[in-house]
């Protein structure tokens, strides 16, 4: 006997509602796509089907997206679309007394032990879930937008989140193709959103004092920071540019880091005993000694990149 396909019930056919209907669907998950704007539901179909022939033009698709299409079932009932479900994603506007309805009426209609998730960039699910009898089961799910191109979902569940129910989060997340990373407490706007904001705040900063233009702060990211961030991130990034590590990173580093935080009224220094903490969870993924062929592994990554790029240049 076949296992039926997952259920999930995506609440928002905005753009991030979309996306997910493309990630699940492309895991081979039933759908059912909600909104009460009709015409934004008339939209939808005709979003999924244009991106994922994009995506089939670059070879990321296995199945067509007449396929993935009709995978997706469209609704404007809410009890309709959450029916059975496994999981609910609610991808409504960055509203919190709009979240606190939903949320309301996930716990009245969805089925007892579905997921209740929340795509939201910012609000934590304290602030919406706080006070409902099914409250253990709430969490927000915050992706990388698009999700179907970017794989990491932030799982943040509440002091109240149930630890099981964030455990099949994880899975289900994982099984629908997706990178889940799990915070250890809540904090607005959550991993990804504070560090983008940082970088952002600092951008803005520098064009203020007349430093540098918009287009020149954006070519050093994209020309520079960038190009090893597509596959390594900070801490790795600065482990990997000093010999020794990053607790030699530190050492040569952080005051001058210090005094630039200080300029903006941020007194964060990074303390002994927080370096030995962060130069101990990297020497745990790469032992010292492995130091010079994880250096060369990134030499490799950034030459194919290089390499690519002059490719894609002479076409």
């Amino acid at each position: 006997m076949n296992t039926p396909s997952p259920l999930v019930a995506i609440i928002g056919a905005g753009s991030i509602g979309v996306a997910f209907a493309i990630v699940f669907a492309r895991a081979g998950w039933r759908v059912r796509l909600q909104d009460p704007d009709t015409r934004r539901l008339q939209l939808a179909h005709e979003e999924i089907n244009s991106r994922c022939v994009e995506l089939q033009h670059y070879g990321l698709l296995q199945e067509t997206p007449e396929t993935l299409n009709a995978r997706v079932e469209l609704c404007s009932d809410l009890a309709s679309a959450v029916a059975g479900a496994r999981l609910i994603q609610e991808c409504a506007p960055e509203r919190l007394e709009l979240k606190i309805e939903l949320f309301r009426q996930f716990d009245c209609l969805a089925p007892h032990d579905a997921i209740l998730a929340s795509s939201s960039s910012a609000l934590t699910a304290s602030s919406f879930a706080d006070t409902l009898p099914g409250r253990s089961r709430c969490l927000v799910a915050h992706p990388g937008n698009p999700p179907y191109l970017l794989p990491v979902i932030e799982i943040v569940p509440a002091p109240f989140t149930d630890p099981q129910h964030v455990e099949r989060a994880m899975a289900l997340y994982t099984e629908a193709g997706l990178s889940p990373v799990r915070l250890n407490k809540e904090i607005e706007g959550f991993v990804f959103n504070r560090l983008q904001g940082a970088l952002l705040r600092e951008a803005y900063c520098l064009v203020r004092d007349g430093v540098s233009s918009v287009a020149d702060i954006d070519k050093v990211v994209s020309q520079g920071l960038g190009l090893r961030w597509t596959f390594m991130g900070p801490f790795e990034t600065v482990d990997l540019n000093t010999r020794g590590g990053i607790g030699s990173h530190a050492l040569k580093m952080g005051p001058a880091y210090a005094r630039m935080g200080a300029e903006r009224g941020q007194h964060d220094p990074w303390t002994h005993d927080l370096v030995a903490k962060v130069e101990a969870q990297r020497r745990a993924l790469v032992p010292l000694q492995d130091w010079e062929q994880r250096v060369a592994w990134r030499d490799r990554a950034l030459m194919e990149r290089a390499r690519d790029e002059l490719k894609r240049q002479l076409k």
